[in-house]
């Protein structure tokens, strides 16, 4: 059974995506220990992982012994525990050794040989690598009388400094995307090379569950078939759901999630790691059933963004249910004022449901998964702040670069001058941003600033589409009319209809409040 094989086999058998790491550190262990001798501190790191495996072997997909750590406690003994601490492991747990190799040739044969033979080498299944000199630096450990071995590629690590070279943009994207496209190329390689009974990719990679957003593009840029060992859960800060959302592939597996610390430092590892499986777990389902319900909900359906934007809208007080007397002279039975987001966590929630709106609008991103804008505009004054934190929310969550500009009310007559400040517009694609659209004055305005400068507005993104009709006369909304006359597509956040639908599968509010808003939906709504 090839190594990515027992993986899988491993992880459905026992229902987990947990791997334990195994780093006997110089803090790790007793600093009588440590100092006594090369003899005493080997020891020590024996006595310190198989303490770690006998409490979590029920519960780890694999056991990850970083070679670093062993190296470290001598140049008599230090391999000599590792291969004791890997012969520790039960044999139907898989065994991937954290050594991050990478050469070519010969000196890349040895390595493999180091890593995985039985007799002389420390008999590892896997291994990480360090893919940067190209196809000759893995092959040697995925091919050859080592077809049935497996190797994790450092693709985007959760170190902030990996963006150096691993964010990099090429031609169409970016250096780790490229490494995640070649991991699905070079297994194909490997097979063909050296083809066995198996299927299954020889190649997985590592990206950090730190940037939700590069692992939602490595996974899309390596497909479904790949494992991605996402490390940064826990002590590096990283994220669980947002992690899971983003590499999980379709089926809820694909993904390993490595844990050192967190069980090693734990009163009783055991409790600590049954815990971290649980929790992985509920993360998983939380995924699957948050996929089921944006594939499975017809007509007014609301996606994941939608309902959170609802949700913490209601909680900040922005959005309310009641009676409301508008400009309009109607009474509508809930109100909307985006000024009161007001708190730092509720701009950043504002600004991700923008981001998400955006990225999920067809009119807004092409075929190739590209924004069709350059520069995001906030018009005066609303529009500064909400197109500053849609530039910000597009970058962190989804790595889109765009620039960003805005507008004054009176021109400037010192410093730079004029009226508008940051990115230049000028032949460049431009969306406006704004909270809401009354009567479509501001849009229509800034349709018109742009023009004058020859931007090309390419669209407007809004959080709240009222989807009421301007009159009884008129049977078309001020979006509507915005998007006829402008010849251009309004995006929102959420609309009067997933409102409803909102109302529909929420337990807080009670029949009164679904039925006022489906009533002034029948009457008003178009």
């Amino acid at each position: 059974m090839s190594f990515f094989d027992q993986i899988q086999t491993r992880s459905e058998s026992i229902n987990s995506l947990l791997c334990v790491g195994l780093d006997p550190h110089q803090k790790e262990l007793p600093a009588d220990q440590w100092s006594a001798s090369e003899e005493s501190r080997c020891e020590a790191a024996y006595q310190f992982c198989k303490r770690i495996i006998d409490a979590t072997a029920e519960h780890t997909v694999c056991y990850k012994p970083n070679a670093a750590f062993f190296e470290a406690l001598g140049t008599k003994l230090g391999n000599v525990t590792l291969r004791r601490v890997i012969d520790a492991i039960p044999n139907d747990i898989p065994v991937l050794l954290d050594v991050k190799r990478g050469d070519i040739g010969s000196t890349a044969a040895a390595y493999a040989e180091a890593c995985y033979e039985e007799k002389d080498g420390l008999n590892a299944g896997g291994v990480t690598l360090s893919p940067l000199m190209g196809w000759d630096s893995v092959s040697p450990f995925i091919t050859g009388k080592y077809a049935d071995k497996g190797a994790f590629v450092l693709c985007k690590t959760s170190n902030p400094g990996s963006n150096d070279i691993l964010a990099l943009n090429l031609q169409q994207q970016t250096v780790f995307e490229k490494i995640a496209g070649l991991a699905n190329e070079w297994s194909s390689s490997a097979a063909s090379d050296s083809p066995t009974s198996s299927t299954t990719p020889r190649l997985g990679l590592v990206v950090g569950a730190t940037d939700p957003s590069a692992l939602s593009k490595a996974r899309k840029a390596a497909g479904s078939k790949l494992w991605i060992l996402a490390p940064g859960v826990g002590a590096q800060g990283g994220d669980l759901d947002a992690a899971c959302r983003a590499g999980l592939n379709d089926e809820g597996t694909g993904m390993l999630i490595p844990v050192s610390r967190g069980i090693s430092r734990a009163t009783d590892p055991a409790a600590e790691a049954m815990k971290l499986k649980e929790g992985i777990n509920a993360a998983r389902k939380a995924v699957l059933d948050e996929r089921g319900e944006k594939r499975d909900q017809p007509g007014d359906s609301i996606a994941p963004y939608q309902k959170e934007f609802l949700e913490f809208s209601l909680k900040e007080g922005v959005l309310k249910f009641g009676s409301f007397v508008l400009k309009s002279g109607r009474t509508s039975p809930y109100f909307f004022n985006a000024g009161l987001f007001s708190s730092g966590s509720a701009l950043h929630k504002l600004g991700k449901a923008y981001a998400a709106a955006i990225m999920s609008s067809k009119d807004l991103v092409d075929k190739d998964g590209k924004v069709t804008f350059d520069v995001v505009f906030g018009p005066a004054y609303k529009g500064i702040s909400l197109g500053a934190l849609v530039c910000s929310a597009l970058y962190s969550d989804f790595g889109v670069e765009t620039g960003f500009a805005y507008n004054r009310k009176e021109a400037k007559d010192h410093g730079e001058g004029g009226i508008l400040v940051g990115s230049s517009m000028a032949n460049k694609r431009v969306l406006v941003v704004d909270d809401v659209i009354t009567a479509g004055t501001a849009i229509r305005e800034s349709h018109t600033l742009l023009q004058k400068i020859e931007a090309t507005p390419v669209g407007v993104a809004i959080a709240l589409d009222r989807a009421e009709k301007r009159s009884l006369e008129d049977p078309l909304s001020a979006v509507q009319a915005v998007a006829r006359d402008l010849e251009i597509p309004v995006v929102s956040i959420v609309a009067l209809p997933q409102l409803q639908e909102y109302l529909k599968l929420s337990s807080e509010y009670d029949e009164d409040v679904l039925k006022l808003v489906t009533e002034y939906r029948s009457q008003y709504g178009v």
